[in-house]
């Protein structure tokens, strides 16, 4: 079972009711190759998002068409952390400080100074600066024949409709044509799994963690393996994936005595 606050990783019968329940609504080959990403890729919401034609796809103008790639290569700028595109302003509230001891001896000997000069303190002026995060790269194998299925008949429609479409231009529009947000992408994943087909606790981490824990549990993959597909720069992030699937959990307490 998920930890709390985890996004739940739906079963295979779930993820087979997904892709069922997707045709009933509208858009299906777009909704279809999103979540296929998600399910077979582990992408980010985020990463989705700011996924352009050129990832995964090279356009031919004579005879118009696409040729799938065999490999995406995700960008650094779109990874977790990264600022990519300008879509979206995260909202960052801060909620832990850490020092070393020889910083913090610094900062009381400072605080002291300024409360015997009777100075107004500010305790933000003694924050140390916030690290940015910058984004790991990564090329993943466009293996899958459902996933290069889905992006066929995405693709195929897409162009069909905007004959003018560019290789830089997003991947996946909304209805109104224009690029998704991170966030935006987040909700409509969100529903897809919990409103449409009904998977309790499923957000859009669900496929991420659906991929993550099939390589380690499944598949017996090494840990580098699992690290190298996330996009993760520390095994330790990696790790925190690295707990039983539900299936196995519920196995057990079927079978206990």
């Amino acid at each position: 079972m998920a930890k709390s606050g985890q996004a739940r990783v739906p079963t295979p019968e779930e993820w087979q009711r997904v892709f069922e329940v997707i045709q009933d609504h509208r858009h299906p080959e777009k909704n279809t190759a999103i979540m296929q990403i998600s399910a077979k890729l582990g992408l980010r919401a985020q990463e989705i998002a700011l996924l352009q034609i050129k990832e995964v796809a090279r356009l031919k103008k004579s005879p118009p068409g696409f040729t799938l790639f065999k490999v995406m290569t995700l960008p650094a700028s779109y990874t977790k952390g990264a600022n990519a595109m300008g879509r979206s302003t995260p909202k960052y509230v801060r909620r832990t400080v850490s020092f070393s001891v020889e910083e913090f001896d610094q900062v009381v000997a400072q605080i002291v100074d300024l409360a015997k000069a009777g100075v107004e303190i500010d305790p933000e002026r003694f924050y140390p600066a916030v690290k940015k995060r910058s984004g790991q790269s990564r090329d993943l194998p466009l293996v899958d024949e459902t996933l290069r299925d889905a992006l066929t008949a995405y693709l195929a429609l897409r162009l069909e409709k905007d004959p003018g479409t560019k290789p830089t231009d997003p991947l996946f529009v909304t209805q109104k044509g224009g690029p998704y947000s991170p966030n935006t992408l987040q909700e409509h994943m969100a529903l897809i799994l919990r409103g449409w087909a009904g998977i309790e606790k499923a957000s859009s981490h669900s496929g991420r963690r659906s991929v993550i824990t099939d390589i380690i549990h499944r598949q017996k993959k090494s840990l580098k393996v699992a690290q190298k597909v996330a996009g993760h720069k520390s095994a330790s992030t990696t790790v925190i994936y690295d707990e039983p699937p539900e299936e196995a959990i519920s196995d057990a307490l079927k079978n206990l005595s």
